[in-house]
């Protein structure tokens, strides 16, 4: 047996949540729905402009890993925040979840800060994400432990960490140690914009590393063009496992290739915020706990419906109890 179920490695954030009208967003030109790139200055800027806030550790890997670990599982995390107020409370509230979270802070010295989200959400649920990537734009290879990468039964690489100029060889030297020792490997493509920016990089590693994709409709279509239907089916064809999510539609299962359809959950939409991010969780934890794809769908589906109705990024109830409440378990 593994040490770890799940090791996820990606940005470390502290969201800071706020609701904001279609205006607003508009006036402070902050794209809809979308993650934005943002310097210091800017998060300042929003910062000071937004109504009153609520701060809380994210970061989308985080985020997975945490849902993960609140059903029970093994989980470790990788990401870089520097020693000061935001990185006390990221490590506080990931370790408190149950996730080791040993990776060295930046020190107090350096010239950055920990990263932060600004997330503005409509009353639609919707959520534009301003980041500041500050101290995780800096996690290299030096960052990984292999020892830890090798005790793991998935490592769980998040897209939005491509944008590093060490990251690629971080999460080379990450894979290597897991597939080393028999472990798999799992990306979420995270963001359409964030495909833009590195599709050769993520291509190639989905077609020589990646046993299961995550990836929302928008960003499907933008790693492989055309269709839903026919992006999917060209993942399929490059990936062992693909879960892609389809919003309110639900979620499309393609296993070596069976396709299955799990519909979505019907939820009071609150805060989109994590959405995906907890499936990836739940959708892993099935996994590790020998569940079949279409199982870990719906329990997947379930994790995402219980966080948009409420204001942030981590479960606030029972997860297990709502999948044993479906039969799931």
């Amino acid at each position: 047996m593994k040490r770890f179920h799940v090791v996820g490695i990606g940005n470390a954030m502290v969201d800071v949540l706020s609701h904001a009208d279609d205006q607003f967003l508009a006036v402070n030109g902050v794209g809809k729905g979308i993650m934005q790139l943002v310097d210091a200055e800017r998060a300042v800027e929003l910062y000071a402009r937004i109504g009153p806030a609520r701060e809380v550790s994210g970061g989308s890997a985080a985020n997975t890993i945490a849902g993960v670990a609140a059903l029970g599982g093994r989980t470790a995390y990788v990401g870089k925040v520097k020693d000061d107020q935001l990185g006390a409370i990221f490590a506080h509230d990931l370790r408190a979840q149950g996730a080791v979270f040993e990776t060295p802070k930046a020190p107090k010295s350096a010239a950055f800060e920990t990263g932060r989200c600004i997330v503005l959400v409509t009353p639609d649920g919707e959520r534009s994400m301003n980041t500041y990537l500050g101290a995780s734009e800096t996690l290299g290879p030096e960052d990984i432990d292999v020892e830890t990468m090798a005790a793991t039964e998935w490592t769980y690489l998040e897209g939005y960490r491509f944008d590093g100029p060490d990251s690629h060889a971080a999460f080379a030297k990450a894979i290597a140690a897991t597939k080393g020792a028999g472990g798999r490997v799992a990306l979420t493509l995270s963001d359409p914009f964030c495909v833009e920016r590195h599709r050769a990089a993520f291509r190639a590693m989905i077609l020589a590393e990646v046993d299961l994709l995550f990836a929302n409709r928008a960003e499907l279509v933008a790693m492989y063009g055309g269709s839903f239907e026919a992006a999917m089916q060209a993942a399929a064809a490059e990936v062992g496992m693909v879960a892609a999510t389809d919003s309110e539609n639900g979620v499309h299962v393609l296993v070596n290739g069976d396709h299955s359809h799990v519909p979505a959950v019907e939820t009071r939409v609150v805060d989109a915020t994590g959405a995906g991010d907890l499936f990836a969780g739940a959708f892993l934890w099935g996994l590790n706990h020998g569940h079949a794809p279409e199982v870990c769908a719906r329990m997947g589906n379930l994790a995402a419906s219980e966080v948009i109705g409420h204001i942030g990024a981590r479960p606030e109830a029972d997860l297990r109890r709502l999948f044993g409440a479906q039969g799931l378990l």
